[in-house]
C-alpha cells in the first residue's frame, strides 16, 4: 500500500512539474515580440497551464494532506 502511495505521489509531483514547465514556456514564449495573433494563441495556453497546474496542485494536495503549518511546496 505505501509503495501505491509513493507511486502516486510521484505521478502528482512529476504532473505539477510537467504544467510548471509548460507554463513558464509559454510566458516566456508571450515576453517574445511574435505579433497579436501569437500572442492570443499564447495568453489560451498559458490560461490552459495554469489550469493544469492549479489541478495537479489539488490533486497533489488529496494525495497528501497538508499537516498544520506546512504547504504545498513542502510536499514537493
Amino acid at each position: 500500500m505505501l509503495e501505491l502511495l509513493d507511486l502516486e505521489l510521484a505521478n502528482a509531483r512529476q504532473r505539477l512539474n510537467r504544467a510548471e514547465c509548460a507554463l513558464e514556456r509559454a510566458e516566456e514564449m508571450l515576453e517574445a515580440d511574435n505579433g497579436v495573433s501569437v500572442n492570443l494563441a499564447l495568453c489560451c495556453r498559458i490560461r490552459s497551464a495554469q489550469r493544469r497546474v492549479a489541478d495537479a496542485r489539488e490533486r497533489l494536495a488529496k494525495i497528501k494532506p497538508r499537516r498544520p503549518g506546512r504547504d504545498i511546496q513542502s510536499a514537493l
